[in-house]
């Protein structure tokens, strides 16, 4: 028996393959390089070492999913209950039938755009523009130059806390703009198949290529960041609205609005994730006292504060 920061008792799982660390930094796992320690962080050797862990997992304790943490603000207290990482162990990815790829919940989607491209399909290069894994874009329909992550969707698997994994198709969800609602809270996205096109591999590593200088003249790349902070408002952009309020390189501590778009906040070296969320709410603060908007975070802020 597992005993949490706050004093729960947390059940060990009898049997596992993965790994099963405590204590463990978050700041390890997530690209702004921040967040406290979470009680539990699981990575499962694969789907059913997953399923098994799941089954095993007390309905009195919180689980977190996350992928590469390339969204992901977790607060400076850490996080209670146990994180279960997708990267490394859901990885499996396959081309299934003429026009199709499955892949897991935790394969990179820079990985998926480069296998679609060599199996001689079309359609998923934007993925490469997607920082993060399937799982967390099939969570909040991603996108990137134009095109969304549930655009070339067919079905997806999902798994909940019994261990029971259902095939779902997109019309059993309510897809919006960076924003999808499951069928029932207690779900989690752990494969899908995706529905693309026959195209020439060489076209299609072109494409990947030009996507992805597009992207690093655009957008901070080399330093830690989560991507966009905030989801365009409707008619608008996110970045226009910051910028106009001269909050371009503002910073609280060593988190600073990148100068190169300011809708990406920088960790330029020591940031807090304390300091992080200060300057996401003045970015709020500021354009909605000035234009009335009230911008929408892309980030996941979870955790507790120290």
């Amino acid at each position: 028996m597992l005993q949490s920061a706050n004093n729960q008792q947390v059940d060990e799982p009898a049997m596992i393959r993965g790994e099963l660390r405590h204590n463990e930094a978050m700041s390890k796992h997530t690209s702004w390089r921040v967040g406290g320690p979470a009680d539990q962080f699981f990575v499962p050797a694969d789907r059913d070492d997953l399923i098994s862990f799941l089954r095993d997992v007390s309905p009195a304790v919180p689980v977190t999913w996350a992928g590469l943490g390339s969204n992901l603000l977790v607060r400076d207290g850490g996080i209670r209950g146990v994180i279960i990482a997708t990267h490394g162990g859901l990885s499996d990815i396959r081309r299934f039938g003429d026009h199709g790829i499955y892949a897991e919940a935790g394969v990179p989607g820079a990985k998926l755009a480069r296998y679609s491209v060599r199996a001689g399909l079309t359609g998923a290069e934007f993925f490469a523009g997607i920082p993060g894994t399937l799982g967390g874009a099939l969570a909040m329909n991603a996108g990137a130059f134009g095109a969304e992550t549930w655009k070339v969707v067919t079905s997806a698997e999902t798994v909940d806390r019994s261990g029971r994994v259902r095939r779902r198709f997109p019309a059993e969800f309510r897809i919006g703009y960076r924003s999808v609602i499951m069928p029932r809270p207690d779900e989690w996205f752990i494969a899908a198949e995706l529905g693309l096109t026959p195209g020439e591999a060489d076209a299609g590593r072109q494409r990947i290529k030009s996507l992805l200088t597009k992207r690093a003249l655009a957008q901070p790349v080399q330093v830690p960041s989560a991507g966009s902070v905030f989801r365009n408002p409707p008619g608008d952009y996110a970045a226009r609205l910051i910028e106009a309020c001269g909050l371009k390189g503002a910073c609280e501590g060593q988190a600073c609005v990148s100068l190169q778009h300011a809708n990406f906040i920088e960790n330029r070296g020591g940031a807090s994730a304390e300091q992080i969320e200060l300057l996401v709410r003045r970015l709020q603060r500021e354009v909605e006292t000035r234009y009335g908007v009230l911008l929408e975070p892309e980030i996941r802020i979870i955790g507790e504060h120290q």
